[in-house]
């Protein structure tokens, strides 16, 4: 249902406010997902230098354990920097009095087979209203 021209010029007046306070564009952009994904991609890209840096030093120094333990602060920091750019991606959202799983939008949005619970589930969502 489309807003009245009374309500569309409450709502710019709304959102000029709110676009002019600096607090509440601080609460914003504090809480917003994509900051804080774009924060822990900049804390992995600085471990997978160190790591890199371990890795050069203990090959240097011809101790194999600090070098493999270099590679696997990268790996591990590289894992986590992909996980971040996913949850990025494809925040999870929820919708007031649904019941939308991670697990389920990312196995559609990602062009996969439905697996056998969200078939399940998306067959008790369609079924009459007469048999409940």
């Amino acid at each position: 249902m489309p807003l009245s021209e009374h309500e569309q010029r409450l709502f710019e007046q709304i959102e000029r406010s709110l676009a002019e306070d600096p607090k509440f564009a601080s609460a914003v952009r504090a809480s917003d997902p994509r900051f804080h994904a774009r924060r822990r991609l900049l804390v992995a890209a600085g471990v997978i230098i160190a790591g890199l840096a371990l890795l050069v030093y203990g090959a240097v120094i011809k101790t194999p354990p600090l070098a493999v333990a270099g590679f696997v602060v990268m790996l591990a920091s590289a894992a986590f920097a992909v996980q971040s750019h996913r949850r990025a991606q494809s925040p999870d959202l929820h919708v007031v009095g649904g019941t939308a799983s991670r697990r389920r939008s990312r196995g559609r949005a990602g062009g996969r087979r439905p697996g056998l619970i969200d078939r399940l589930e998306d067959r008790w969502r369609q079924r009459p209203e007469g048999h409940r």
